[in-house]
């Protein structure tokens, strides 16, 4: 039939015009009618809104230019249709119709793409997709600080925007403790690298929040992200309302909150009858701890945080360092109760290596008898071990410095009543022969775990 060969011409010219591009185009387009992306229903109404108007218009102005206007172009229908016949006019008028919604509505979606991605390559139907995705993720709180956090927070920023990190505060070394001394407020450190870790352009943010000045009147030794989260602190009033703008400025997927606002100073009682102040001199006394505390004592916590912990559907404790990174935060009484009361998955990550001054000789029942005795709770009903034993040169490396894996006592883990996830999730740095978590493995597991648990 002439009308198929025609349309198959048209097929072929356009498929030869895209050169290639049209089979991915056409399927970005059909991206758009993906279930959940809240798209389709406004395309509705803005067309149901487009009918609506143009019936107002007509029955406004009583219909005498509407019908004109249809007598003309009826008019002109019936000429044409008596030079071209129908087989003809009719697929050429289609055509020519589709081809005139597909290029306004390609230009409008780049228009709006080069608006919300300037230089990105990713396309806005997907960036949508993986909005929509990341929104519907578990509420998950972490709870914890140090180095352990922030590589935690990259992997789980994957899976999903609903993260809550709530932060220690007691640091008081390096620069963190001198800005502390100085302006008199919280400790910025902890924070800094969890924000960071949960912002978009999370590589350049560390680089950035990680540089320290090598020079400068008072300037030498400080990040760049502990200035920063200090000037907003200025400016807001506050750390949180800091966190909170620093984290808007940033493009932060989820929330970085400090367990309380309160200027926490922690001390430690260890076997050998010495009390340790200060959170830098604990680890650096290099004595077995056997209780430990925070002045003052009883700190109330931050609202936002026990809101966070009320709301979560996931809590995760750790990793990091136990004594002056996880504990801390459960010393605030009020968020080890909240976290206490939830009845939903909670897990602890346990470090992979024993941390001298702090963990010497633990073993993992060594670490939940420690978070057992600091908050005389049971906050979680998992531990998360690594099975892997590092290579024999980072076992060495260790051993220099009194460090050791973290050993794995079943039947004492089991007498807490606690379950054991037993996985390989260690990343190992070929040249430093340093020992850390995984973030996508850790992340995987954790969120595998979950959704088992969840059930």
């Amino acid at each position: 039939m002439p009308s198929i060969s025609f349309l198959k011409k048209v097929l072929r010219t356009l498929r030869h015009e895209s050169r290639g591009r049209t089979p991915q185009r056409v399927n970005s387009w059909f991206k758009w009618l993906a279930p959940g992306l809240l798209i389709k229903r406004w395309l509705l109404i803005s067309a149901s809104g487009v009918l609506l108007t143009s019936l107002g218009l007509a029955i406004w102005a009583k219909l005498t230019p509407i019908f004109y206007f249809i007598d003309v172009t009826q008019r002109v229908l019936e000429r044409i249709a008596n030079i071209i016949p129908s087989y003809v006019s009719g697929p050429i008028a289609i055509s020519c119709g589709l081809v005139l919604i597909f290029w306004g509505q390609t230009r409008t979606v780049s228009s709006i793409t080069e608006v919300l991605k300037p230089n990105g390559n990713q396309e806005l139907v997907d960036v949508l997709m993986d909005h929509r995705r990341l929104n519907r993720g578990p509420k998950m709180v972490v709870v914890g600080g140090g180095t352990g956090l922030s590589t935690l927070l990259r992997g789980l920023k994957v899976y999903s925007a609903n993260i809550t990190a709530i932060v220690t505060v007691a640091d008081d070394g390096g620069s963190s403790g001198r800005l502390r001394e100085e302006f008199g407020m919280l400790p910025p450190g902890d924070i800094r690298n969890c924000l960071a870790a949960l912002a978009d352009q999370e590589k350049l943010l560390t680089e950035l929040f990680q540089y320290r000045f090598q020079a400068g009147n008072g300037l030498v030794g400080h990040s760049f992200g502990n200035l920063f989260l200090t000037a907003m602190s200025e400016i807001t009033g506050d750390l949180e309302q800091a966190i909170a703008a620093s984290s808007q400025v940033l493009a932060v997927r989820g929330r970085v909150l400090p367990a309380t606002l309160s200027d926490v100073r922690l001390w430690a009682e260890l076997t050998d009858g010495r009390r340790i102040e200060g959170e830098s001199n604990i680890t650096e006394a290099n004595g077995k701890i056997v209780k430990i505390g925070c002045t003052p004592a009883n700190p109330p916590a931050l609202p936002a945080a026990l809101k966070a912990i009320q709301e979560a559907d996931y809590i995760i404790i750790g990793p990091g360092s136990l004594y002056t990174s996880i504990i801390p935060n459960l010393l605030v009484p009020e968020i080890a109760e909240a976290i206490a009361s939830r009845t939903i998955p909670r897990i602890y990550v346990c470090n992979i290596m024993t941390q001298p001054g702090e963990t010497q000789g633990y073993t993992v029942s060594d670490h939940i008898r420690a978070i057992d005795e600091a908050c005389g709770k049971k906050l979680f009903n998992a531990v998360l071990v690594h099975r892997k034993v590092p290579s024999a040169q980072s076992l060495i490396n260790y051993a220099q410095e009194n460090s050791y894996p973290v050993f794995l006592d079943r039947e004492a883990v089991a007498k807490s009543g606690r379950r054991i996830v037993l996985t390989n999730v260690m990343d190992e740095d070929e040249y430093t022969n340093l020992v850390r978590h995984n973030p996508q493995r850790l992340a995987r597991i954790l969120l595998r775990w979950y959704s088992r648990a969840h059930v």
